[in-house]
């Protein structure tokens, strides 16, 4: 069994009714040992070769998406994505969210008025989504609006009556077209404060826009980053030149490790995440981190020196076969492979042709969900 405390999760009134959690009846513990057979399988290790990090099963995460509708906002209906289940707190948003949810509830729905409510059926209507995020000390309400909408204005002098009201440090207007079901896009005006946020983690300062992917659990993050930089650690730094962070994001990982190496290169596409990655770079005074816009499928354009250590921390799909033919030629003396889906991790550790498992952590970022992070420490063979 996991070592852990006995969570009993109670059961939230709207499970099996909004298209969220799934695992809700299930007590905790027996979530956390379900997940970890999963991965254990998959990896082909005995489960207690699996290190299980947790935290509370309820009120973690820091991002939701509420779905606007006639009569307040909520989530989609499990297995009918086009009806709208009315929210009015939920169990596994942090307490910051459930609050400015409330103010948004009380300000646009207690007024007597009817909002012009975007129509998914007929592709009609404003408003769309509520996105709030509450990250450690700041927060954000981006109200995502439809660009063809007649009636837009009229939105944009409301949500500048709320911005005026509520507690949340920025408000956000995006624009998304009524054809694409999206929650967040680059088409946006700041009504108030920033459309960046900022989070810390061990010691360290981040920037991330409201736009663009952080993880949802500020606690579970924290955790895997503190394992990742142990395991950096327990290497002699004699024999550690550079770092790579692939797939970097904003440069997370790249940053909290960088005083283990003379050098840390952050690789990522995504050119808005990389121009906050250098902004991150500049708030932490480090001056041994550089941060490249590239596909990791030319890492070859890289110049790289050994001895090497790479984080690599890919999407659902995994790493491209070529990023993986290039990392088996240069040959780091470490992979810690971060990995989303397990199913597609299992995958790609075989083709890394001259590693081994050295260890296993399973991260339960998704509490009452089947979904998790692992993390995998790949050493060469002998």
């Amino acid at each position: 069994m996991v070592d852990s405390k006995t969570f009993q999760s109670r059961i939230c009134p709207y499970f099996n009714k909004c298209g969220g959690c799934t695992s809700m009846h299930i007590p905790y513990e027996e979530q956390l040992e379900e997940k970890r057979k999963i991965l254990a399988i998959q990896l082909g290790v005995k489960e207690e070769f699996i290190e299980v990090f947790f935290d509370s099963p309820l009120g973690y995460r820091n991002r939701m998406d509420f779905v606007f509708h006639k009569k307040g906002l909520g989530f989609r209906k499990k297995n009918d994505w086009k009806t709208i289940v009315d929210i009015k707190n939920c169990d596994i948003a942090n307490l910051r969210v459930n609050e400015l949810l409330e103010e948004v509830r009380n300000f646009f729905f207690k007024q007597g008025e009817e909002l012009d409510i975007f129509d998914i059926h007929e592709k009609i209507g404003t408003f769309k989504y509520c996105v709030i995020r509450t990250p450690e000390n700041n927060s954000s309400i981006s109200f995502v609006l439809n660009k063809e909408s007649t009636k837009v204005l009229g939105a944009i002098e409301k949500i500048k009556l709320f911005s005026k009201k509520t507690t949340a440090d920025n408000v956000l207007v995006t624009y998304v077209s009524p054809d694409r079901d999206v929650s967040i896009n680059d088409d946006l005006v700041v009504i108030k404060g920033s459309s960046f946020l900022e989070q810390e983690y061990l010691g360290k300062k981040f920037k991330f826009s409201s736009q663009g992917f952080f993880q949802n659990n500020t606690v579970m993050a924290n955790k895997m980053l503190e394992h990742v930089k142990k395991l950096i650690s327990s290497y002699s730094k004699e024999k550690k030149i550079q770092l790579l962070d692939l797939y970097g994001g904003v440069g997370t990982f790249g940053i909290v490790n960088s005083d283990e190496f003379q050098k840390t290169t952050i690789v990522e596409l995504a050119e808005d995440s990389i121009e906050a990655a250098k902004q991150n770079i500049k708030l932490n005074n480090i001056d041994n981190v550089e941060a490249l816009v590239l596909d990791a499928k030319l890492l070859r354009k890289v110049k790289l020196e050994k001895p090497l250590f790479v984080i690599t921390d890919p999407p659902r799909a995994g790493m491209d076969s070529k990023t993986i033919r290039q990392l088996n030629s240069l040959e780091p003396e470490v992979i810690i492979y971060i990995s989303c889906n397990p199913n597609q991790l299992a995958k790609d550790i075989p083709k890394l042709i001259d590693y081994e498992l050295k260890s296993a952590a399973l991260f339960d970022l998704f509490p009452q969900t089947p979904h998790m992070e692992a993390v995998v420490e790949l050493v060469k063979k002998k």
